[in-house]
């Protein structure tokens, strides 16, 4: 089970306009609960029906007692636009409003609810309020489509309710030369996440006080344990890692504040080696598996993104560089004619050693080559030790990304594709991704609107939840990776 994310609690409550039959939605809204039982989701049915305000207040306070943190607003017949719309905007947590579709032919007098027409009204009262809601793609359903709604929605709900108890801790300035992980400040805020922000001295004094910590045995026991024989090539480095995992747990739980969930942005490089004698790849990634992401080179943003990949797949994600194009010889030896993916549909993401053990296909302690030369001559590798390298593991993968422009406008990014079962020849924690029409998006997207080169990798397609989300949070620019024969604004039509 994943740490550092919100559990969600859901409740239903279901509306009716007072000049339609109140039963119709009370029998509507228990089946939706039978259905969501055979589905294994747990949905707090309220007893409340509402009518009128007297009845907003007191399913608002009834679905609180019982612990709810997220909700769904159920039109069992047309619904009173003005209560049911109240209900989210008293409730202090993410709702999701759907609609009740007509069940019989034969039943369309007594049977009938109009909730169809009713969801009209209801998105009109909930633009007059401001109020943020989720409405699935198509919110009128039976039963068991309003189920799959919910099972939908609770990812949503849980990144919704992450980010509002969010604190990303960053240590240290962005490195020279990487500006384009700008993180204007004010769009975090807006979001309503905290951020504090430390100096690398900060980290540095805090990791020689955790020097003679008793659990630091116990850790790099876990540490060796997790490797295996032949991932654990370098056992002499474990202790030093293990004292600074506790190091950055223990300043987590030291700093959250009022805040119940955490997110690191660290400087990694050039001065972090050599002064705490390793790199600090393998750590992150540790920490990124507990559901705690790192993000390299102080990238908020970056760490942001991840935060909400873990949120909404619940499992371990990755930040990896958009980093090199697949050689041609590459691609005609081992993928052409085999995956159905032209030469600019792919790409590896790399990044030193940052992704979780469990996405690697056959991952192991090793040195970062390039630091190695920059710092050590290329010479045997002493401090420069510390990535976890390894071919990320094949399947499907959603590539996304929320960042602020310069002049904090919050924009993002989203594009689902997979890791080809094929071996990069390289090192780092690396991987052959293929996206359809990379090529166009990577021109008209990621250089167009000026993104940086990190992205957030999830494990699976989590794509339709991520545009619920960035369209919950007002994201006004959410791009995609435009099928063909459907132009970006910016692409030239004559191109061939």
């Amino acid at each position: 089970m994943m740490q550092n994310i919100p559990e969600v609690k859901l409740g239903i409550v279901a509306v009716s306009r007072d000049c339609f039959i109140i039963s119709l939605s009370e029998r509507r809204r228990k089946e939706i609960v039978e259905s969501c039982g055979k589905k294994g989701l747990s949905v707090y049915e309220a007893k409340t029906t509402v009518e009128n305000e007297a009845d907003m207040l007191k399913a608002v306070d009834e679905v609180k007692a019982a612990g709810c943190n997220a909700l769904c607003v159920f039109l069992g017949n047309f619904g009173p636009e003005t209560p049911e719309t109240q209900i989210a905007q008293r409730f202090d947590g993410p709702v999701m409003f759907a609609a009740a579709a007509e069940e019989h032919g034969n039943d369309l007098i007594n049977g009938r609810g109009d909730a169809y027409c009713g969801m009209l009204n209801c998105s009109y009262n909930l633009n007059l309020r401001h109020i943020p809601a989720v409405i699935p793609e198509y919110p009128v359903g039976t039963a068991d489509d309003i189920a799959d709604m919910i099972a939908d929605f609770i990812p949503v709900a849980r990144a919704i309710l992450g980010l509002k108890d969010l604190k990303i801790i960053t240590f240290g300035p962005r490195p020279q030369d990487f500006f384009a992980c700008n993180a204007p400040i004010q769009p975090l805020y807006d979001l309503g996440v905290e951020v504090q922000e430390n100096s690398e001295l900060d980290l540095l004094v805090a990791y020689k006080q955790h020097a003679d910590d008793k659990r630091i045995a116990d850790v790099a026991a876990d540490m060796a344990k997790e490797l295996g024989v032949k991932g654990n090539k370098y056992p002499d480095l474990l202790p030093r890692m293990a004292q600074f995992e506790l190091t950055l747990l223990d300043w987590a739980e030291a700093n959250k504040g009022s805040r119940k969930y955490v997110a690191f942005a660290d400087k990694c490089w050039p001065a972090f080696p050599k002064e705490f004698g390793f790199e600090p790849c393998y750590v992150n990634s540790r920490l990124v598996s507990k559901g705690i992401p790192v993000a390299c080179e102080v990238d908020i943003y970056g760490a942001l993104s991840e935060y909400i990949g873990t949120c909404l797949s619940g499992a371990p994600v990755t930040l990896l560089d958009i980093n090199n194009s697949v050689p041609k010889d590459l691609w005609e030896e081992d993928i052409k004619g085999k995956y159905d993916y032209q030469l600019r549909e792919t790409f590896m993401g790399f990044h030193c050693g940052n992704t979780p053990l469990c996405r690697l296909s056959d991952g192991a302690i090793k040195y970062q080559l390039i630091q190695n030369r920059l710092l050590e001559n290329g010479g045997e590798p002493d401090f420069t030790r510390g990535t976890l390298e390894g071919d990320i593991a094949p399947g499907q993968i959603t590539f996304f990304r929320l960042q602020s422009t310069s002049d904090s406008q919050l924009k993002a990014y989203v594009a689902e594709g997979e890791v080809l079962p094929v071996a990069t020849r390289s090192f780092g924690g690396i991987g052959i991704f293929a996206i359809p029409e990379m090529g166009r998006f990577y021109r008209h997207v990621l250089i167009e609107k000026h993104y940086p080169h990190h992205g957030a990798v999830a494990f699976g397609h989590v794509g339709a939840a991520l545009f619920t989300l960035f369209r919950y949070l007002g994201i006004p620019d959410i791009a995609f990776n435009q099928p063909k024969g459907m132009l970006y604004h910016t692409e030239n039509p004559f191109t061939k």
